[in-house]
């Protein structure tokens, strides 16, 4: 299957190079270009992409009202944001927005292309270390309130919860339970239902947040 992704930057040039380093690979296709904010949220809701590569500092509208805009939709894409600036900050301020991701301008082709690829599989955290090492910092600063949605969870699936929270793939987190991807692919989704939460980026936000885990117990 081809991943569908929309580019957008207000810098033309880094849409050609990205354009460049996707259309190279097999499996993936630009569906679209957009240079503000307001361009790429009316573009991904006519073209339906699978992944947006939402540029932060952008014209109109920034990035990151553009992709709460977008994740508000019904069947919304998942949402990477790029930048020139690797600021906590940014990334914490993506991640509650509901984005999949954090990705800088200047990363390896390379890097770029697993990230569409785990976003659009939806079965990793992108940047598994930066991510939790993140949330875990800024969740910590205030006090974990504990939502009344909590208590549907089996206990089964408060473990994987708590495993999101480490950056768990579905592959390790199967390897720890001793059961198939299968099974935990199921978890995962029941989690994400119960809790009215987007993707295991939002859970592990979530985890934090609700002080399921705490600051250093779910890192390692």
């Amino acid at each position: 299957m081809t991943i569908r992704i929309v580019l957008a930057d207000d810098q033309a040039m880094i849409r050609a190079g990205l354009r460049m380093v996707v259309e190279s690979e097999p499996g993936m296709e630009v569906v679209g270009e957009a240079a503000d904010g307001a361009e790429a949220v009316a573009l991904a809701r006519r073209v339906q992409p699978d992944v947006v590569l939402m540029d932060i500092a952008m014209p109109r509208m920034d990035g990151l009202t553009a992709a709460r805009r977008l994740l508000d939709a019904p069947r919304p894409p998942k949402v990477v944001m790029l930048t020139t600036f690797d600021t906590d900050e940014n990334l914490y301020a993506a991640l509650r927005a509901g984005t999949s991701g954090f990705l800088l301008k200047v990363s390896p082709p390379e890097q770029l292309v697993e990230a569409i690829r785990v976003v659009a599989a939806g079965d990793g955290l992108l940047d598994p270390a930066v991510t939790t090492r993140v949330i875990a910092s800024f969740a910590g600063r205030h006090e974990p309130v504990r939502p009344p949605q909590l208590a549907e969870l089996t206990p089964r699936e408060l473990e994987v919860l708590r495993m999101l929270a480490r950056g768990l793939t579905n592959a390790e987190i199967a390897r720890e339970l001793f059961v198939g991807e299968a099974t935990v692919k199921t978890h995962v989704a029941r989690v994400l239902m119960k809790l009215n939460l987007r993707d295991r980026a939002q859970a592990v936000v979530f985890a934090y947040e609700s002080g399921v885990v705490t600051p250093g117990s779910a890192l390692g």
